[in-house]
């Protein structure tokens, strides 16, 4: 046992794998069309989004039909008939904004959660522990389903209004059966 080892304090969202896996990136070439979602609908619009960025006609009922909102799982699984799937990235509570710059970096297609007001510790009696919405982010720009394309929902990811959120889950956007995929 070596006395000298500490824990790292700090890790890349995406590790490099030793072990050839695909780096990508694997999307930087989608065209995404903004949509605006109807109601408290963001995953299911995200999803759709996404999915019709590949030559697919979907609508966010379809998602909704097959996701739970507050199970990553079923929207990596409500992705593969369009040849995706999520993958986990490592992350924390830090705000948005600590991670946009390397996010952007990685020139690809992720799926950023964050809370929509400061999460306390403990869930409401209903079990909800707080409000909570997911973005795109594709390349460098933000797609924001909860605003207009030209009111804040397409917007230099630099510039997005809600960098200081708190960040609930990052996923990177990986091909049907990528090693790391939820």
């Amino acid at each position: 046992m070596s006395l000298a080892w500490r824990p790292n304090p700090t890790a890349p969202l995406w590790y490099a794998d030793h072990h050839h896996e695909p780096q990508g990136p694997f999307f930087n070439d989608l065209e995404l069309e903004h949509v605006k979602q109807v109601g408290p609908s963001c995953v299911a619009t995200t999803l759709s989004m996404v999915a019709n960025a590949t030559g697919a006609n979907t609508t966010p009922e379809d998602f909704k039909a097959v996701t739970n909102s507050q199970a990553p799982h079923t929207w990596s699984q409500a992705l593969k008939p369009y040849g995706l799937q999520l993958a986990y990235c490592n992350n924390d509570v830090r705000r948005l904004s600590y991670f946009i710059d390397e996010l952007v970096a990685y020139d690809d297609l992720f799926f950023l959660c964050f809370y929509s007001e400061d999460p306390p510790s403990d869930p409401q009696a209903s079990g909800k522990l707080c409000t909570a919405h997911i973005i795109t982010l594709h390349r460098d720009t933000i797609y924001d389903t909860a605003k207009t394309a030209f009111n804040g929902g397409v917007v230099p990811a630099e510039h997005y209004s809600r960098l200081e959120r708190q960040t609930k889950r990052i996923f990177r956007v990986v091909p049907l059966y990528h090693p790391r995929c939820v």
